[in-house]
């Protein structure tokens, strides 16, 4: 709401496997999926900027430094390889898959509530294209004819291993209700990705 439009960078959001409140090492840890949940409410609601942490590589914690700081279990070498870190990978090919500059956040596409906290539901488009983000709701009900195509195709994405599933092609007009796949994780976070029919964007990342 800026004026002139400026950009905004998520800085800082929760690292992984860091305690929560920092100090105190007994406390719940974040993890993967509170990474990706940060990362797809901060881009989808226009961040231009998202960057991801680890409790380990922050301070590129090594055996020479004793026990570290933070309650840090891991070595940087090896948490790299976290699984919130390889999941950044699958939102920006996502987002870079489609028209980047004409993108918005538009939360109008969710045609019932968008929640809060943790049932909080997010929405971007471009033109031609809209995703929805949701962290563990199951049921999204979806105004469609807010982006081209006399026909939609309409997948989900799967954030924690990139793959897309294709649940069918769709007249691009009324309300819609999604339903989530069920995950074996321990979170049910999925993409909701509508494309113009037309179009013929890709779908796997």
């Amino acid at each position: 709401k800026k004026t002139p439009l400026k950009p905004v960078l998520d800085g800082e959001p929760s690292y992984e496997n860091i305690p929560h409140g920092l100090h105190d090492s007994l406390q719940t840890r974040w993890k993967a999926y509170d990474a990706r949940r940060y990362a797809y409410w901060s881009v989808f609601a226009g961040a231009c900027v998202h960057t991801y942490g680890n409790n380990a590589v922050m301070q590129f914690h090594k055996p020479a430094d004793g026990k570290g700081a933070y309650g840090v279990t891991d070595y940087w070498t090896d948490a790299i390889n976290a699984p919130g870190s390889g999941q950044m990978n699958f939102l920006k090919k996502l987002i870079l898959s489609r028209p980047y500059f004409e993108r918005i956040a538009d939360q109008s596409i969710i045609a019932d509530s968008i929640g809060s906290k943790y049932n909080y539901i997010t929405a971007t488009r471009g033109n031609d294209y809209l995703f929805v983000y949701s962290y563990q709701r199951k049921i999204l009900q979806i105004n469609l004819g807010i982006i081209s195509g006399e026909f939609i195709n309409v997948s989900w994405l799967n954030p924690r291993n990139g793959k897309t599933t294709l649940i069918g092609k769709y007249i691009n007009k009324g309300i819609k209700t999604f339903v989530a796949p069920d995950s074996e994780s321990e979170k049910n976070d999925w993409v909701l990705v509508i494309d113009d029919a037309s179009k013929n964007y890709k779908t796997d990342f």
